[in-house]
């Protein structure tokens, strides 16, 4: 299980309990969900950063492609992974 389905698996059993029970092999299924999550990350991330800037330097560049991996793994994580809590008043 990548970092992304560990994410998921933490926060589906702490805040989607309900959801998580009905889950019959977890270790399966978040190792899946991680895998997909690290798909589309890197997808939104390329997406993000665009292509290369004319003059852009080396530094320029890694800041702007780190800069659009964190936005997309904000991004995504939010969309597949941490989902609203089942019971509104736990959070």
């Amino acid at each position: 299980m990548n970092k992304f389905g560990q994410i998921a698996h933490d926060h589906w059993k702490k805040w989607l309990p309900e959801r998580y029970a009905t889950i019959r092999d977890p270790e399966t299924y978040f190792s899946m969900l991680g895998d997909e999550i690290q798909e589309q990350v890197h997808e939104v991330a390329d997406a993000l950063a665009g292509n290369d800037r004319p003059g852009e330097g080396y530094m320029e560049k890694l800041g702007r492609l780190n800069m659009a991996r964190f936005n997309a793994e904000a991004q995504v994580l939010r969309e597949m992974a941490l989902l609203e809590p089942e019971d509104p008043e736990a959070s």
